[in-house]
């Protein structure tokens, strides 16, 4: 790519703007042009309204030199985004009979009548390009225009996924206006804070003029990207930098790229032909949901059981009542049983467990709200670690599922030859 180029995204419907629908669009469209070294100059969610789409289209227009919009290209009285978007570029509409021959083809496929409001969807600026859309009848559109590109995309992510993958970075990729790899260096830690990420690193990064880093918290983990903007002569150099603060990371390194946790952790397991088991409390399932999520997740996950009561954690986990009695449901040694408890019957080598008080009620003095107990079992025994967090329910169960896997991480990475009853944990 000779030169950055400036990408803007709208995304567009009253759904969004209501937050009955998550905008994917911005998470999917910003993660496929990162990949390809670009960074999205700014996504602006707007109404349907034909003089909100014209207003926020020629502020885009005029900044950038890629301008992507999702939604609004539909049947219904609503869909404005090919009407406003042709006027605000002194575009004429035209009639595409191959376009209508498409939406009747689909009908036909699905065994359904189509109606007379989808010939709306057979117009065109004059200048524009199809997008053919093979999962349904809104085709995209792509127009080149004073040196500058517009995509406009159908709002279905089944439908806009696909055909951006699949055709827009494509021709974004033939013009150069992307790069066919990532320009940076994404280095994953996790059980150290941003903050401290930034002390113990300046120096380093001070060292090497023209480096730039960006820092990226998330629950429980932090990420930072090191990048020579403009510079594709240092990538050596950017990966000895990488190499040099994974050493002094030790443990707290948890990857370059993009791998998750449960990716990483699910590799470490199927390196040792080792398999896992769950038993949750409080993250409901969770745990177990992070790997079940990723492919080939049978070789190494044997099961999960959700064991929110106590007595579904004596019938279905063995955990003794009196320990129960003794410890109270969230308590070390009954994360402990439950991980155990785990292993034994799903016939796994390695368990781990959650019990807690993700709130907002519950909670005693010595544990209150936002205290999680994470055990785990290994080959070579039993442990637990204790959380405190603050924070909503559902922030509170995503940091212990964060946490219970690098509990297991750090065993798994843990020295053959570490002492038997000290199993690793985080700092």
């Amino acid at each position: 790519m000779s030169q950055t180029k400036k990408f803007m995204l709208i995304t567009l419907g009253e759904e969004l703007l209501l937050g009955l629908t998550r905008n994917g669009h911005l998470t999917f469209v910003g993660d496929q042009l990162r990949q390809r070294g670009v960074t999205l100059h700014g996504n602006y969610t707007i109404s349907d309204e034909s003089d909100e789409i014209d207003d926020h289209f020629k502020f885009c227009w005029e900044r950038g030199d890629v301008v992507i919009t999702t939604g609004g290209l539909g049947p219904t009285v609503d869909d404005r985004t090919k009407e406003a978007l042709a006027d605000a570029l002194g575009e004429t509409l035209v009639f595409d009979e191959s376009i209508l021959n498409a939406i009747q083809d689909r009908f036909r496929r699905i065994g359904k009548r189509m109606s007379p409001n989808n010939r709306k969807q057979a117009y065109r600026p004059e200048s524009a390009e199809v997008l053919e859309n093979p999962l349904g009848t809104a085709p995209g559109l792509w127009l080149q225009k004073s040196g500058k590109i517009l995509v406009m995309l159908p709002g279905p992510p089944n439908e806009l996924q696909p055909m951006f993958t699949e055709q827009v970075i494509p021709r974004l990729e033939k013009l150069d206006f992307i790069e066919t790899a990532e320009n940076y260096l994404q280095v994953r830690t996790i059980g150290v804070g941003e903050s401290a990420l930034e002390m113990q690193f300046q120096s380093l990064f001070d060292a090497h003029p023209g480096l730039a880093v960006a820092y990226c918290a998330h629950q429980g983990q932090v990420d930072f990207r090191l990048s020579f903007p403009n510079e594709n002569d240092r990538q050596q150099e950017l990966q000895s930098i990488a190499e040099e603060c994974k050493r002094a990371l030790g443990e707290n390194f948890l990857s370059f790229g993009h791998d998750t946790t449960a990716e990483i952790v699910s590799k470490l397991l199927r390196e040792r032909g080792a398999t896992l088991s769950t038993a949750e409390s409080c993250t409901g399932g969770l745990i177990a949901n992070a790997f079940t999520d990723l492919q080939g997740a049978s070789d190494v996950f044997s099961g999960g059981i959700v064991s929110y009561c106590n007595e579904a954690k004596m019938e279905l986990l063995g955990v003794p009542e009196k320990l129960i009695q003794d410890h109270t449901e969230v308590s070390a040694p009954v994360a402990e049983a439950m991980a155990r408890g785990a292993a034994e019957r799903l016939h796994s080598d390695y368990a781990i467990s959650s019990t807690g008080y993700a709130g907002p009620d519950g909670g005693t003095e010595e544990n209150p709200v936002g205290t999680i107990f994470v055990g785990l079992h290994s080959p070579r025994g039993s442990a637990s670690k204790r959380y405190s967090w603050n924070g909503g329910r559902l922030g509170i169960k995503k940091r212990a599922l964060q946490a219970a896997l690098d509990l297991l991480r750090r065993e798994l990475i843990a020295p053959a030859n570490a002492p038997a009853d000290q199993l690793q944990s985080t700092p």
